[in-house]
């Protein structure tokens, strides 16, 4: 089973080549590890490829054109599928999502088909996030749930192990989402085709290196988005 961790980087120059050393010590069999870089001005491309040229199983996919979270990840799920990837798992750069988790999420995939790192089921925690950012994210859950009809307590969670055969019914070509939306759109999508999807309990750690790329503008533009999924699903579009 060839597995790839997918890590959409930019600007995490403090952080990628640690997590990366952290990945590879899980000792995971056919292993590969994929950064998918906005060129990032700090160089994390960089670092990146540096390792990339000691260990044939780290891989860069350097993107000068066409940035943003959406379109890395739809770039990204389209790299890992041409590579062969019986499983792919979607991670942060920035220690958010402990990589300690990831044997428990290809464990738990023998019986789902798309699992989850959940930051709102029993024994999940959240270090380091303060009360309103808590707030803001338990309304946002709500919200998307209640439109988009998903049976998923952590609707934002961007860490994710998805089985090949997830990606290929959902079609990363296909996704639209050129922001952080792409994490309900995919999640709304893989629930419309009828996958099976479980989460499981994170403690997940508020980033203490490098700054957070996620503002105002792309959390209006994500509940934007959460409309329009809804329209194109009544219209028979999705």
């Amino acid at each position: 089973m060839k597995v790839f961790v997918m890590i959409l980087t930019y600007n995490e120059k403090e952080n990628i080549k640690n997590l990366i050393d952290e990945i590879l010590k899980l000792k995971i069999k056919s292993l590969h590890i994929l950064a998918v870089d906005d060129n990032s001005p700090d160089k994390t491309w960089k670092i990146v490829d540096d390792i990339s040229k000691r260990n044939k199983n780290v891989h860069l996919l350097l993107r000068k054109k066409d940035k943003g979270r959406g379109a890395a990840g739809r770039d990204g799920f389209i790299y890992c599928l041409k590579h062969d990837a019986d499983v792919i798992v979607e991670m942060d750069a920035d220690f958010s999502h402990d990589p300690k988790y990831i044997p428990l999420m290809l464990k738990e995939l023998k019986g789902a088909d798309l699992v989850l790192g959940s930051r709102r089921v029993k024994g999940a925690k959240e270090i380091g996030r303060s009360p309103i950012r808590r707030l803001i994210t338990n309304i946002a859950n709500l919200y998307i749930r209640t439109m988009l009809g998903l049976n998923v307590k952590d609707c934002n969670s961007g860490f994710r192990c998805f089985k090949r055969k997830v990606l290929e019914e959902i079609n990363p070509e296909k996704l639209e989402s050129k922001g952080p939306a792409i994490v309900q759109e995919t999640l709304f999508k893989a629930h419309l085709k009828g996958f099976k999807i479980k989460e499981i309990p994170i403690t997940f750690v508020n980033r203490t290196k490098g700054l957070s790329k996620l503002g105002i503008p792309q959390l209006a533009a994500g509940y934007f988005m959460v409309v329009k999924l809804k329209m194109q699903h009544i219209l028979g579009a999705i």
